[in-house]
């Protein structure tokens, strides 16, 4: 099929319907076309360095039907003539194509890395909950304002009768303990610095609260009551109880293994578990006392009861319940054993009780007769009406036999535990105790000072061995030889009889 030459390089459609309308008699007169025809033709394009395109219109079917009937003479030769006449146009410049090395990477599109842009259609969720978040809160501050403004004159009014009452009360005010109460208008009173006194109560005082026994506040004038103090705790009972379990444990004991299993028996085990009893039908003891000269380890065995269970330790020297002013002492035993039930399980380690617990004489001193009534509250606390199946009470004394028979008695103290001296076997295992971290020298051999003949209880040996570290330390040696053990053996057991007279000198004067 020949090129049309009216049609050639059409680049647009706009150029090709010029095309058309320029040349379109004169093909009509050379090929006998008719305009549809025209219209219809293929217009096919071939330069060096172009593809080949081919531009179908949608009437070629004409065209192809017209051009089959064309001769192939003159105008065959005239096409061609043409074509030859025309001016070859230039080549245009273009760049060679680079040659690749290696796998040719593919390139990814930017938009399809990105995500869309995506806008919702309807109300956002989350917008309408946070604008309501919002409203809510300003509504609250409106409402708070709103109360202030409200309350403001009621908090003016509460501060001045504060004022007045407190004018009233007057400075300073006087501590006293309520002891009868005789009417809604008048009590009795008694001030640990002073006698009892016939006082009226204050209208401001809530009368619910008074209870013979409660500490009340006075008015430093006319003592009338002007308060009522709150059944806190008293400081010093919380300086007694033990916030951190101490560190010594059974393995921290050198021997006793009796005194371990009967204590474990009376104090641990009712605590850990007391379906044991139960089941057996039989109470567990309430308490023991641990008697034996001094520095058996009675204090370190109960250390080491406290670090085994998970109770309240509660731990106060027999001195410290001796109070000063009348009735101190039993109100602060009433509050130990009060803050013992209420942490129960506890244990309360009562260390010297012989300084509360002697034997009851009778005495006109009136210290004698205020520990007197210390240890009365003490032996109601420890059998009295009120079951203290939760606490028990370890005690531990020096002199057993001073103490007064109702304490120690079955039903207070059920368990009597002794703590003799070490023998040699136990003395073996105090020594190795304290000696296991240190550095000793060859020529140290424990069992020859385990086999001299010496009262030395375990504190002893524990100072025996911290002696002879002592001394290799002063001598600037980390091993500790056989003549320190020596020579602290000789110290201790010197200030151990200091004091002791070996020899008693009786002096006869003649009577004048």
């Amino acid at each position: 099929m020949r090129p049309v030459p009216w049609l050639h390089r059409a680049s647009n459609p706009l150029e090709f319907n010029e095309n058309v309308n320029l040349e379109w008699s004169g093909a009509q007169m050379r090929h006998g076309w008719s305009r549809e025809g025209a219209l219809s033709c293929a217009h096919t394009h071939t330069s060096e360095g172009d593809t080949r395109q081919s531009i179908q219109h949608p009437l070629s079917h004409y065209v192809n039907s017209d051009m089959g009937q064309i001769p192939s003479g003159n105008a065959a030769g005239r096409g061609q003539k043409k074509d030859t006449n025309k001016k070859k146009e230039p080549k245009k410049w273009e760049p060679p194509v680079p040659t690749r090395i290696g796998k040719k990477k593919k390139k990814h599109s930017d938009s399809a890395a990105k995500l869309p842009a995506v806008y919702p259609t309807t109300r956002c969720r989350l917008k309408l909950l946070k604008m309501e978040r919002i409203k809510d809160h300003l509504l609250l501050e409106e409402e708070f304002v709103m109360n202030q403004d409200r309350l403001r004159p009621k908090d003016d009014h509460d501060e001045e009768e504060r004022t007045r009452v407190d004018d009233l009360r007057g400075s300073p005010m006087a501590v006293g303990t309520l002891e009868e109460i005789i009417d809604d208008e008048h009590v009795i009173v008694s001030s640990s610095t002073g006698p009892e006194y016939y006082v009226s109560i204050m209208s401001f005082v809530d009368k619910d609260l008074l209870e013979p026994g409660c500490s009340v506040l006075l008015h430093h004038k006319t003592m009338a009551v002007v308060g009522v103090l709150s059944e806190d705790t008293d400081p010093s009972v919380n300086i007694m109880k033990l916030d951190k379990a101490p560190s010594e444990s059974y393995a921290d004991v050198g021997g006793l293994e009796s005194q371990i299993q009967e204590i474990k028996e009376s104090v641990e085990l009712p605590l850990t578990h007391p379906e044991l009893y139960e089941e057996m039908g039989i109470r567990p003891p309430k308490g023991v006392i641990l008697y034996g000269v001094p520095g058996t380890g009675k204090t370190l065995l109960a250390k080491a009861v406290a670090n085994q269970t998970s109770a309240t330790f509660l731990r106060v020297v027999g001195s410290e319940l001796i109070q000063k002013y009348l009735g101190d002492g039993p109100k602060l035993v009433r509050e130990l054993f009060r803050v013992a039930d209420e942490h129960a399980p506890s244990i309360v380690f009562i260390d010297e009780v012989d300084a509360v617990g002697s034997k009851r004489y009778d005495s006109s001193s009136g210290g004698e007769r205020e520990i007197q009534r210390t240890l009365l509250e003490l032996l109601n606390q420890l059998d009295g009406f009120d079951s203290r199946h939760d606490v028990k009470v370890i005690m531990a004394t020096n002199k057993i036999e001073s103490l007064d028979p109702a304490l120690i008695r079955p039903g207070r103290i059920d368990r009597k535990i002794e703590f003799p001296l070490p023998d040699q076997k136990t003395k073996m295992q105090i020594f190795r105790l304290h000696t296991s971290r240190m550095n000793l020298d060859p020529d140290v051999n424990l069992e020859e000072f385990v086999a001299m003949k010496d009262d030395l209880s375990g504190a002893d040996i524990r100072s025996l061995t911290t002696e002879a570290g002592l001394l290799a330390l002063r001598e600037r040696r980390m091993r500790v030889t056989k003549k320190d053990f020596i020579t602290a053996r000789e110290r201790v057991i010197d200030r151990k009889n200091e004091g002791t007279p070996d020899v008693f000198i009786f002096r006869l004067t003649p009577e004048k």
